[in-house]
């Protein structure tokens, strides 16, 4: 590989490395990039999934001070979301190729439609519960309207673990689905929760990636593919590089323009996957 082609590689990891940070959807400047320097797709799904691994623990870094206090809640989604991304991971080996690439345009544009209509539901979820509480003869005031802590609905967890499943399989805009996901079912502001989401990518991405290196290393499910370890280097120094950059452009963005791009983001990842 030239000296040029690992440039390209790079520059291509400081911008997804970037993006995921602020959004998701990297995956889409990495993966295609590798493509086009002719590197096998399942070698560069994997390659890449190690890669960017880096990249989100360096966003997710980069968002600590939004993460305070959302330990627990963090737990308890990482347990559905690595469960679905060891799954997803093991369904890229064993599963024809394209298998489950048919329906990824579907879930980027539920996660789109769903960060558009989060503020609306989110309200109308709210405005609810109020009734309920006020009908129902519950607590008052300030113990009425304050959020009350524990577990996420189910249907929260549910939907973890089918996007751990998607983002062990390929990911792109992985976090993009999460956004919309967490967005509705948890009562936080998008910062808080993008800071949330760049863990739960990261520990995925990091299970998933785990699994395809034993998988090459051991010959598991048959399958012969080899992991570009130079590819994964370059990949990871750039990643790291626009995770930390990422995190500190994203975390200034009010929630309207971060809402915009991740609905612009999510509208691209869908052309662009449609057009290959």
């Amino acid at each position: 590989m030239s000296a040029l082609e690992l440039l390209a590689i790079l520059l291509a990891g400081v911008g997804a490395g970037t993006i995921n940070a602020v959004v998701g959807s990297g995956t889409l400047i990495t993966f295609p990039t590798l493509l086009a320097l002719g590197v096998p797709a399942v070698t560069a799904n994997m390659s890449n999934s190690l890669g960017l691994v880096p990249g989100s623990v360096a966003g997710a870094v980069g968002y600590r001070r939004e993460l305070v206090g959302q330990r627990a809640r963090i737990v308890r989604l990482l347990v559905f979301s690595t469960s679905g991304g060891v799954l997803g991971a093991v369904l890229l080996l064993v599963l024809p190729p394209g298998a489950f690439e048919a329906v990824v345009p579907v879930l980027i544009l539920l996660g789109v439609a769903l960060v558009i209509v989060q503020p609306r539901l989110s309200r109308y979820v709210a405005e609810r519960a109020a009734r309920r509480e006020t009908e129902s003869g519950g607590e008052s005031g300030e113990e009425a309207s304050a959020p009350r802590p524990g577990a996420e609905p189910a249907w929260v967890l549910a939907a973890a673990f089918a996007t751990g499943v998607y983002g062990g399989y390929f990911g792109a805009a992985q976090g993009v689905l999460l956004m919309g996901i967490l967005g509705i079912g948890i009562g936080e502001s998008l910062q808080r929760l993008n800071g949330v989401k760049n863990v739960l990518v990261a520990v995925v991405n990091g299970v998933a990636g785990l699994i395809f290196v034993v998988a090459a290393e051991l010959g598991l499910f048959g399958s012969d593919v080899e992991i570009d370890w130079l590819i994964v280097l370059v990949i990871g120094v750039g990643a790291v590089i626009g995770g930390f950059l990422g995190a500190a452009v994203g975390r200034k963005l009010p929630p309207l323009a971060l809402r915009s791009i991740i609905v612009v983001v999510g509208l691209v990842a869908v052309a662009i996957i449609v057009a290959t």
